[in-house]
């Protein structure tokens, strides 16, 4: 079905490879087109509860092919909107866990996609350039919205204004990575971890996505009160009926994601 990304189910997880090992993995628009498509369908299956991202090879993302982009000479602005915008569209409206496995380098645009996610693994060979300023862009994507958000105001400006590839160690150390993995058994560790979400209340993890993500545009009156109707959709789902029982019952829960 696709020719620069690869797609398969693992138990409720959907695997997601970036698969243009010999580019890095490098966006094309051809690639920006299946990854809106395939955001779209494991938003809409219920039987994926989890979504793991990775890249085939030995890079996440290296960000734009300008030779591709030199080609269809297209004004940047236009190429952001029609592309890059509709893919991070795309990945927020998917109300479950998604967890980008940085195994290599992730750089521009790459860098911005791995933030966009909830939650970021990387391997030891891991690492981020947000690199626009060699080339004399600013950050995009969504860099200059998430990238603040991960490791706040002062870090995101030093990241952006001097360009410097951050190690996976440092990435950890600064809150932009949330678990560092053995390079050798990188994929089974990343997998493991993504698997490990997708046993947890599905519907709650989407509600808490959307609390966290709006909270950073309300006031305190306004998230307490967004907070308190989300938990009551959330107490209204047969996740939080098995979490209770199973409570009383000293026994460990099996939620459905319902």
């Amino acid at each position: 079905m696709y020719e620069t990304i690869l797609y398969e189910q693992i138990g409720q997880v959907g695997k997601i490879t970036l698969n243009r090992p010999e580019k890095f993995n490098a966006f094309t628009e051809q690639m920006h087109q299946e990854l809106v498509q395939i955001f779209r369908q494991v938003g809409r299956d219920e039987n994926v509860r989890a979504v793991i991202l990775t890249g085939a090879g030995r890079g996440f993302n290296a960000g734009q092919d300008l030779k591709e982009f030199q080609t269809a000479n297209i004004p940047f602005r236009q190429a952001l909107e029609e592309r890059y915008h509709r893919v991070l569209f795309a990945l927020e409206q998917i109300e479950k866990p998604v967890v980008a496995a940085v195994n290599g380098i992730a750089a521009g645009a790459g860098m911005s996609l791995a933030c966009a996610c909830d939650l970021r693994v990387v391997s030891e060979k891991a690492s981020f350039a947000n690199n626009f300023i060699h080339i004399g862009l600013i950050p995009d994507s969504g860099g200059n919205y998430y990238l603040p958000r991960l490791v706040g105001y002062g870090k995101a400006m030093e990241l952006a204004m001097t360009g410097e590839k951050v190690s996976a160690e440092e990435a950890l150390r600064i809150g932009l990575a949330n678990r560092l993995f053995p390079h050798v058994r990188f994929e089974e560790e990343s997998l493991v971890f993504t698997q490990h979400l997708a046993n947890l209340p599905t519907k709650s993890m989407g509600l808490l996505k959307r609390a966290m993500k709006k909270s950073f545009h309300q006031t305190l009156p306004q998230a307490l009160e967004y907070e308190a109707f989300l938990q009551e959709l959330a107490g209204g789902t047969e996740d939080f009926q098995e979490g209770v029982l199973a409570f009383l019952e000293k026994r460990p829960p099996v939620f459905k994601g319902k």
